[in-house]
């Protein structure tokens, strides 16, 4: 190594050794430096420990998932889901449905182009403030409430939804919507990637479904009369609660497939594909005529639920008219393929007057309702109708009575040997064979009555329930499904009510003149005893129309027009038959019978046989008394 190669090393290493020197940290630097170096050590340790805490925060509520499904929703409960306070509207040309993100339900449904009483376009059939619908799992720890839960709405159209609560990640329940028709609402629930949450025994969920009916009409108690909890049996029937008494917790006798929360003429309805067994309770409460409540619905249900998620559970709802013929037509609509008898919502009464109701009384109005006929001229010519159907057995009911009347004469001169009560047999038997001889039937005069009165109730059940005669006007009648009161007060009177209706004076008259064209008929068929015992019917019968005013006063007018003109015409055909009739004649051809029938005898067949066995072993029977009493009387002396 040369001298110049020593000297560049040594420079070198004096720079170097300066420049150490000049650029050391004074003491505050490196007690600044010493500072900041345990800060970050510190910083650092505590970002290690709050990783730690979070991870085992987290583990602790998945712990808590695998075993409290309450945890699961706990996001779904906060009140922060329930701001998402859109609601969602499912609607068609018939109905719309305001549905709630809190339980997933339709909290409003407004039945469209059907004016309400406050006369409103549309009916509300029910409102968030009345209808509740709750769906309760039973898991293994605790139950889970759909009413508990906020849903956010998903893939939402006019005609469906999907509502989701979020348990967590790949865990929700989903409720999906969809109107299959203008009135049928499709349901479907499903619990997904929640199984191991619920019992292996798990096959059932509950349902809660309330409301409180709503007065739509003008007249309370009759609508009410009206409006019932009805219920469908899987097999086929329907029943329904006591519409007037209180009903609570009642239960039922055979699997049922669907409930309704009926009023008069609209209604909700709830179907499940799977039926709801009998495992049910149900409950109707009558409300106050002031409340604009008619009455508190409730049912307690259960329908199949499957854990696995893989099959939904399958409900469908109808909102709307009780109209006979729509509600027969909803059954194509509905997805289950079953016999839904939606149509009997429309109660046409007992099965023989439903029957006459079925068959053709709804043809005929249907019939007259397509000529676009006003309602009031429809209900006056099915009445025509049914009065043109019935004449000749009523005209033959009256020639029978006429026949009576003019062989009076000789009935009283026949049996007035009989005047004591102990010959009351005899005499009756006198009077058959009189009868017999000329060939009249003493049971005839009461078949008109009996024709009529099986239409007259037919019609009692099918007039208040006809949805079609709902704000129908007619002359001074403003709507044919209610009373069309004259008079109107403000307070209610015992048996009155608050108002007059004049249909219902008018239907009261009208039987006051066909209880008189009765009574005087009967009356001239009467001998002796049957004469004095008639003054007494009579009296009952001249208060029947009274009793039918207190009865009828606030039901529909429509009904009673129809009563109205039916014994209107009633006492006119009476009135006709006996202005036509010719009694001289009428007892000719009874006194050429009489003669035929001596020359050719004929034994007596049918009721008049039957009456004469009865009367002839009562004549036995009390010779044999008269007979022991004798004998008795004989003893003792």
């Amino acid at each position: 190594m040369d001298k110049n190669t020593v000297i560049g090393f040594a420079l070198i290493a004096a720079v170097l050794f300066g420049f150490t020197w000049f650029n050391q940290p004074s003491q505050s630097d490196i007690e600044a430096q010493r500072l900041a170096d345990s800060l970050e050590t510190v910083a650092k340790k505590q970002a290690e420990q709050r990783k730690l805490a979070e991870i085992a925060k987290k583990a602790e509520e998945a712990k808590a998932l695998a075993s409290d499904s309450t945890a699961l929703f706990f996001r779904a409960k906060q009140d922060t889901l329930s701001a998402f306070s859109k609601k969602v509207v499912l609607k068609s040309d018939k109905i719309e449905l305001t549905f709630s993100n809190k339980g997933a339900f339709v909290e409003q449904a407004v039945i469209k182009n059907y004016e309400d009483n406050d006369g409103h376009a549309d009916v509300t059939l029910f409102d968030a403030k009345t209808q509740r619908l709750n769906f309760t799992f039973s898991a293994k720890e605790d139950n889970i409430s759909t009413g508990e839960l906020n849903f956010i709405p998903t893939g939402v159209s006019d005609r469906a939804v999907t509502f989701v609560a979020e348990a967590a990640p790949g865990k929700n329940i989903t409720i999906r919507y969809e109107l299959r028709s203008d009135y049928i609402l499709s349901c479907q629930i499903s619990a997904n990637g929640m199984s191991g949450l619920f019992s292996p025994n798990t096959s059932t969920l509950d349902i809660n479904w309330q409301d409180k009916c709503r007065q739509q009409e003008k007249g309370f108690s009759f609508e009410n009369r009206y409006s019932t909890l009805t219920y469908h049996f899987t097999e086929g029937g329907t029943d329904y609660l006591n519409e007037t008494s209180e009903k609570t917790d009642e239960g039922v006798d055979e699997d049922i497939d669907w409930v309704a929360f009926k009023n008069q003429f609209f209604s909700a309805v709830m179907i499940a594909k799977t039926g709801f067994g009998k495992d049910v309770s149900l409950t109707s409460i009558p409300q106050e005529k002031t409340s604009g409540f008619l009455k508190y619905y409730e049912a307690k249900l259960k329908t199949s639920f499957d854990p696995t998620g893989s099959q939904p559970t399958e409900l469908e709802f109808y909102y709307g008219p009780n109209d006979f013929r729509l509600l027969q037509s909803q059954e194509e609509h509905s997805s289950f393929g079953k016999d839904l008898q939606l149509e009997r919502l429309v109660y046409l009464g007992w099965p023989l007057f439903r029957y006459i109701n079925r068959w053709f009384t709804l043809y005929v109005f249907d019939f007259l309702r397509s000529m676009a006929i006003p309602m009031g001229i429809i209900l006056i010519l099915i009445t025509l109708l049914l009065k043109a159907i019935t004449y000749p057995m009523v005209k033959k009911s009256y020639m029978s009575s006429a026949k009576m009347r003019v062989l009076r004469p000789k009935l009283d001169a026949a049996t007035k040997q009989y005047d004591k009560p102990e010959d009351a047999m005899q005499k009756q038997q006198a009077m058959m064979q009189l009868y017999s001889e000329y060939g009249v039937s003493p049971l005839s005069g009461c078949l008109p009555m009996l024709i009529q009165m099986p239409i007259w109730i037919a019609m009692f059940n099918f007039v208040p329930n006809a949805i079609q005669l709902r704000r129908e006007s007619f002359l001074w009648i403003d709507d044919l499904s209610t009373y069309d009161p004259i008079v109107e007060w403000g307070t209610n009177i015992w048996l009155i009510g608050d108002h007059l209706s004049l249909t219902c004076i008018l239907f009261c008259a009208a039987n006051l003149l066909y209880s008189w064209f009765t009574m005087q008929q009967q009356k001239d068929q009467m001998v002796g005893q049957q004469a004095e015992q008639m003054k007494m019917m009579r009296w009952m019968m001249m208060l029947m129309p009274l009793m039918f005013f207190f009865m009828f006063n606030d039901y529909s007018s429509g009904l009673n027009f129809y009563y109205f003109v039916s014994l209107f015409f009633s006492a006119l055909i009476m009135w006709v038959l006996r202005k036509t009739t010719n009694d001289e004649k009428l007892l000719a051809i009874l006194e050429a019978r009489r003669a035929e029938n001596k020359k050719n005898p004929k034994k007596l067949s049918g009721m008049a046989a039957r009456l004469q066995a009865m009367q002839q072993q009562q004549m036995e029977l009390q010779k044999k008394r008269e007979e022991l009493a004798r004998k008795n009387a004989q003893l003792r002396k």
